[in-house]
């Protein structure tokens, strides 16, 4: 069975577009890999460094969302990326065959560097992807379900592997050298219209909201700006609210856009129909959720069995690449 890493940054409760992106396909690919999902706490604090008690509450947050909707904990192995001694020592020697240039270079980093407002870059900041790099390569993972927006931190990932393998492997692959596995899942906008959605931007919905914020939420998302009246006719190309409909009403959608464009339904009642899917997709996680937040002792240890069976397996790892670079005694 070939490994999965994947993961969050524990930096806030996880929301549709998480779902959309992600999650979903988690919950599908469970049982035919064997699947690690990783708490990035430490990455977090990269953005978060100054209120780390956000972090912490954010552990469980994820933990939760990602249980809620359908992991099973017999499944996978969740862990606390700081309890895990191999992806620090790692990170430490991948920081040794990576310029600063080419970090300075990196697409992803620089788009989120311009996302933060940042103009001058912490060293975390910067070496990102040398730790996530660290983060996939501690267990060997074979594969890293990503959007195409990872992609390079992904061939980053890549690189390392080649060049340590290439100084230190002897003609041997010391270290597996992932692979992307994409989602051809679509990116969710925001309810206000903005390509991102996110905390922020006060924009999303959230696995953990009630049937009533879902139904509030919906009800202010933006729609064809243009159509004042019911009587209008509406263009379903520039309505968030169609957009959300083509991802969780898809049966309905094409039909939906026809009577938009004939002005045979209005935006009113558009939204309630969408509030109704959203929350009937919702309704089993609200579930799932409510049992694990009555029983945080479970959850508990379900990140502490997870970081246990991590850090034995990033010991091994960390024990067959000291031997490579001739630096253990």
């Amino acid at each position: 069975m070939e490994r999965i890493l994947t993961g969050d940054r524990t930096t806030g409760k996880l929301h549709l577009g998480h779902y959309v992106g992600s999650l979903q396909n988690r919950v599908k690919l469970q049982q035919e890999y064997d699947t690690f999902i990783i708490l990035a706490d430490v990455q977090a604090l990269t953005t978060h460094f100054e209120h780390p008690e956000l972090i912490n509450q954010s552990i469980y947050d994820v933990v939760i969302d990602n249980l809620s909707v359908g992991l099973e904990p017999d499944n996978i192995t969740m862990f606390l990326q700081s309890e895990i001694s191999a992806i620090a020592e790692l990170t430490v020697f991948y920081s040794m065959l990576v310029s600063v240039n080419a970090l300075r270079h990196n697409p992803t980093i620089k788009t989120e560097a311009k996302q933060y407002g940042y103009d001058d870059l912490s060293y975390g900041f910067l070496g990102y992807p040398v730790s996530q790099a660290a983060d996939i390569t501690f267990c060997n993972a074979d594969l890293v379900p990503v959007g195409d927006d990872q992609l390079p931190h992904i061939e980053q990932a890549r690189k390392i592997a080649r060049r340590f393998n290439g100084l230190y492997g002897n003609g041997r692959k010391i270290i597996k050298e992932p692979k992307a596995l994409l989602s051809n899942n679509p990116r969710l906008i925001g309810l206000d219209g903005n390509s991102k959605m996110g905390k922020s931007l006060g924009n999303a919905i959230y696995l953990s909201d009630t049937a009533e914020e879902v139904n509030a939420k919906i009800k202010a998302a933006i729609t064809d700006t243009n159509r004042i009246k019911a009587t209008d006719k509406g263009n379903p190309e520039i309505c968030t609210v169609s957009k959300y409909h083509e991802v969780f009403n898809e049966s309905e959608y094409k039909n939906i856009c026809e009577m938009c464009r004939r002005a045979n339904i209005g935006c009113v009642a558009c939204k309630k129909l969408l509030a109704e899917k959203v929350n009937c997709l919702i309704a089993p996680f609200r579930e799932r959720r409510a049992y694990y937040e009555n029983h945080k002792a479970e959850v508990r240890e379900i990140i502490h069995a997870g970081s246990k069976k991590a850090n034995e397996i990033g010991n091994e790892t960390i024990e067959e690449i000291k031997k490579a670079m001739s630096i253990n005694i």
